[in-house]
């Protein structure tokens, strides 16, 4: 089994964030396999990724969540 991600802001795992439920079910997979697959704000050393909400609300910064 994948081990929880989660939003380093809101702290909300991927599996609770409607956005990528509904995302990896289109792609058949769990959130957390398509958070691995398609997040570019995950920081895999953390296991942490900015969801597209909070991303927005820290002001769109480049890179891995911290």
């Amino acid at each position: 089994m994948t081990k929880a991600l989660y939003c380093g802001n809101c702290k909300l795992e991927a599996k609770a964030i409607q956005e990528y439920a509904h995302a990896a079910k289109l792609e058949g997979c769990s959130p957390e396999e398509f958070v691995l697959r398609e997040e570019g704000t995950l920081n895999r050393e953390l296991g942490i990724f900015w969801c597209t909400e909070c991303y927005i609300t820290l002001g769109m910064p480049l890179g891995v969540a911290q």
